[in-house]
């Protein structure tokens, strides 16, 4: 039987009707500069960005002329029809977040070798600070098999535009451009210590200190979805108003600036920015001993609970569940039942967004969609922690995220 192609002509056609549609959206929206990058009419390419909005993927597709094929996690292929809708107009490349995923390896060669752009973001997921996250070296071996010039496209002011923990966008510099472009026979020549410090070299950007202003009438609104550390009580939750955010528990009170500087109200902050804050958290959880008061929560909150059925929908189990995060595990507890899920049993804890938060346990995937404040960071900082001391790696200091 004849292997059906990824690429099809009908994604040329729709992604030339689009095209005015998604430029009048996205720059009326965000404001952005880029640039029609001319080079990509009669060449095809791998493209490595930096990922710091919802629609870096539109960025993307306005710059370059023909179609581009994205790797895209399996959340937007559980969505019904909707998803069904992406697949028929612009074939998304599925893989599965937080797995070693060898079938999304053979996708991206299959599309590399059918003649499509190929579009990857590293990270694997937006900043909450500011700054490049964490890039997995796998890029690197992936990079080696699909054998495309390498189109590094760079994406500065999305964070100050939008931050990742905000709803709000705000009106400031944003730009999206093609940076470098590295031929197949440069990057074989190095080895992949050096190819993976170039990638890392080339998408790095840090917008937590930047001098731009980005205005808004709610510039603070829902940073309590990045930051659950308080300098004075340790763990605690936060909530945000306008351009405010409180210590729920010692009323500490903080206001974010244009500058995306923060200052605090009635007495001294010591954290500049959200970079700053963040560090500070990250440091605070890895002192943690969390072998100690297992029967005590450390945060008890409510959230929809689903079962993700990969690349088809969600099946939602129970509306308003009450989850409890311990030490080493996560509870959720739904009309009479309570689902148990031990640290030493699943795989992977992860947020995707804003702040839904998915659960990997063996085969299978659930997820919890909650309220607007809700802060998923800590559930994945927490399981991080957690696995860093069981695998006897106490002073790896990297958190997931």
């Amino acid at each position: 039987m004849k292997e059906k192609k990824w690429i099809k002509l009908r994604h040329i056609i729709i992604s030339a009707i689009a095209y005015p549609i998604v430029w009048a959206m996205t720059v009326l929206k965000y404001h952005v500069k880029f640039e029609r990058f001319k080079e990509a009419r009669k060449r095809k390419f791998l493209i490595l960005y930096n990922h710091q909005t919802a629609y870096d993927q539109f960025f993307i597709g306005l710059t370059f002329v023909r179609p581009v094929y994205y790797l895209a996690t399996e959340d937007i292929f559980s969505m019904g029809f909707l998803s069904k809708l992406l697949r028929f107009s612009v074939a998304p490349i599925p893989i599965k977040k937080q797995t070693s995923d060898l079938n999304a390896v053979k996708l991206c060669i299959k599309v590399a070798n059918e003649g499509g752009n190929i579009a990857i973001a590293p990270e694997g997921q937006r900043t909450y600070s500011g700054v490049t996250t964490y890039i997995n070296p796998a890029i690197v071996t992936l990079a080696k098999k699909i054998n495309l010039p390498i189109a590094f496209f760079k994406i500065e002011g999305g964070y100050g535009v939008q931050p990742r923990w905000s709803d709000c966008i705000r009106k400031g510099k944003l730009t999206a451009k093609v940076s470098k472009i590295v031929e197949p026979e440069e990057f074989n020549a190095l080895s992949k210590e050096e190819l993976y410090d170039l990638i890392c070299k080339e998408l790095y950007v840090n917008e937590a200190n930047s001098e731009e202003s980005y205005k808004s009438k709610k510039p603070a609104e829902y940073l309590e979805r990045a930051v659950y550390y308080c300098p004075k009580c340790g763990l605690s939750t936060f909530i945000s108003h306008k351009d405010t955010i409180s210590c729920l528990t010692c009323q500490k009170t903080i206001r974010y600036l244009d500058t995306k500087k923060l200052e605090g109200v009635n007495e001294p902050f010591q954290y500049e920015y959200v970079l700053d804050w963040i560090k500070a958290q990250e440091k605070y959880v890895n002192t943690l001993d969390l072998s100690k008061e297992t029967d005590s929560p450390l945060y008890s909150e409510k959230a929809d609970f689903y079962k993700v059925i990969v690349y088809k929908r969600k099946e939602l189990i129970s509306k308003g569940a009450r989850v409890s995060l311990y030490p080493d595990r996560i509870i959720v507890n739904h009309g009479e039942n309570a689902e148990e899920f031990l640290f030493d049993e699943i795989k992977a804890v992860t947020v995707l967004g804003k702040n839904k938060l998915n659960i990997y346990k063996d085969k299978d995937i659930f997820q919890l969609k909650p309220s607007k404040s809700f802060n998923a960071v800590k559930y994945v900082n927490i399981f991080y922690r957690y696995k860093n001391i069981r695998t006897g790696k106490e002073n790896d200091k990297f958190l997931g995220l």
